[in-house]
């Protein structure tokens, strides 16, 4: 349990002003029960938790003005918005639904989509998932992966040991042909790491596996399979992107206790006398330390030397945001599709999201004038002039890895010739806007390393009373997504102050089998104590 302390503001003066008898410009001193580093999902679910809890004295940190961290939204100056790649709300938790729907509580602040996903393979929309849908491939490449099947199936039923890796999982699950077709060079491009070099404990409700009899049949009578996954129905916010639902739910936190900002950026981590250094000299002295900067970053930060060589076992690789803004109607060819895989080299891009079906408010509206800057295939328009639109976009993700490197000067132009392969737009289509954004930490690899550094680092870590948690805190891809990340600081926080059991990290399979209903953003006692006031 924690002892809990209010928070206290004291300066400390330097031995020069100690001599001068002069306090003026002494740095600033805060001490709290619990520090929180970074303010995206995870963070923001910490400060939630905590908040509600009304306990601990508490502070949140981070060096961008805007929350959201990963989950945060750009926008042009020409008025398209893109998400940190492709995000989607569906959730494991109602605490996670409690808090968003508290932050952008109105009905129209949201639209519901039904899933439109292809996979594009031989020139073919495939619907997704790809292995249940063969039937809509050339009749050699359906031999191919029915052949492969069924090799799969009779092999499992004799197997007695578990699949070394990633890619032995999917010929086990999969066979063969589905193997060589997509599910190979579809990951390596994901992960810009070979299958053969990831651990497969991840996979939990990822990735589907084929019913042989299912997929059979549907070969058989040309049909093709139903909508699979977690997020066959999402929303998504109606404005500002998905960085606005993390920017109304940090407006829910009392203002006095967050620092957004270079005065809120970590310099150095004293995990011996638990004081974090921000860039403004401000010296913040903590009891516990949520951390949610990636877990590399921390161990360096704290200097480490033993921990950050232990962190280099880890793998990740980056992630390039590349938009394109087109005038135009959004064609027939392109539809109501959410969101398409690539696993053919005809184009960099391993997923495309066509984010202008998401809300008519991720583009400018229709009477907004712009210029067209080149036809798709890079040619010059006939006139400069600003014209009104209709618009419509597309967002591309390409991965980037020691493994899998990229031309990041051209990736922008290869980006749209990849467009231009794949059908998605004709050659003489006209851009208005184009965006490109790198981020360093894309995609935490489930390389085969990753267990054994996370069992000592993680662990070690929580010994100095530091909890890292996150996308990259705690390095578990299948506890990634945006409810996951939000309710690891959840969990942390309420690990921290009544040692409650954190499921999330711990049991990804339990957090994701189910719908986790106990925690409320209002709790049964708290809903009791304000009908007594009431009454009284």
């Amino acid at each position: 349990m924690l002892n809990f302390a209010r928070q206290t503001l004291k300066r400390v003066p330097s031995f020069q002003e100690l001599l001068q008898g002069n306090m003026g410009s002494a740095r600033e001193e805060i001490t709290v029960d619990v520090l929180v580093i970074g303010a995206g999902p995870t963070g923001l679910g910490a400060a939630k938790r905590l908040n509600q809890i009304d306990g601990p004295s508490w502070l949140i940190v981070d060096s961008n003005e805007t929350p959201g961290g990963l989950a945060s939204t750009d926008i042009t100056p020409e008025g398209f918005l893109y998400d940190v790649g492709g995000h989607v709300i569906f959730s494991h938790y109602k605490y996670f639904d409690d808090c968003i729907d508290e932050a952008l509580p109105k009905k129209d602040d949201w639209y519901t989509h039904q899933r439109i996903s292809y996979v594009r393979c031989k020139e073919l929309w495939v619907p997704y998932p790809f292995q249940n849908n063969i039937s809509m491939l050339p009749k050699e490449d359906q031999v191919k992966c029915i052949d492969g099947m069924i090799d799969a199936a009779l092999e499992a039923r004799v197997a007695n040991t578990k699949p070394a890796n990633f890619d032995e999982w999917i010929v086990r699950m999969m066979g063969t042909g589905v193997a060589d077709l997509f599910m190979r060079p579809y990951n390596y491009k994901v992960w810009a790491v070979p299958t053969t070099d990831m651990q497969c404990q991840w996979l939990g409700e990822r990735v589907a596996a084929p019913d042989v009899k299912r997929v059979t049949q549907n070969v058989i009578l040309g049909k093709t399979a139903g909508n699979w996954g977690p997020n066959s129905t999402f929303r998504f916010p109606a404005r500002d992107g998905t960085g606005g639902i993390w920017i109304a739910v940090a407006n829910t936190l009392p203002k006095s206790k967050t620092r957004f900002g270079e005065h809120g950026a970590v310099t150095k981590v004293d995990a011996d006398q638990k004081r974090v250094t921000l860039k403004d000299g401000t010296v913040v002295n903590y009891n516990k330390l949520i951390s949610t900067m990636a877990v590399d970053s921390l161990v360096q930060f704290m200097g480490n030397k033993e921990l950050t060589d232990l962190s280099k076992g880890l793998f990740y690789s980056s992630t390039h945001v590349i938009g394109v803004g087109i005038r135009g109607e959004r064609p027939e060819r392109i539809g109501d599709k959410c969101w398409l895989y690539f696993p053919e080299d005809d184009c960099p891009f391993y997923r495309a999201t066509i984010f202008s079906n998401y809300s008519p408010y991720n583009q400018p509206q229709a009477d907004v004038k712009l210029p067209t800057m080149q036809l798709a295939d890079g040619s010059k328009p006939s006139s400069s002039d600003a014209k009104e639109g209709p618009y419509w976009s597309i967002m591309l993700e390409v991965s980037e890895s020691s493994k899998k490197p990229v031309d990041q000067k051209n990736l922008l132009r290869d980006s749209i010739q990849g467009l231009i392969n794949t059908e998605m737009l004709k050659p003489t289509d006209e851009i208005v806007s184009t965006y490109h954004r790198r981020f360093d930490h894309g995609y935490p690899t489930p390389s085969l390393e990753r267990e054994g550094v996370l069992k000592q680092l993680l662990p070690a870590l929580q010994s100095k009373d530091i909890w890292s948690r996150g996308r990259f805190g705690s390095w578990r891809y299948e506890v990634g997504n945006q409810d996951h990340s939000f309710m690891l600081g959840v969990e942390a926080a309420d690990n921290i102050v009544n040692g409650a059991v954190e499921l999330t990290l711990n049991y990804p399979d339990f957090v994701n089998g189910r719908q986790n209903t106990e925690r409320r953003l209002v709790e049964g006692a708290q809903v009791f104590a304000k009908s007594k006031k009431a009454l009284d």
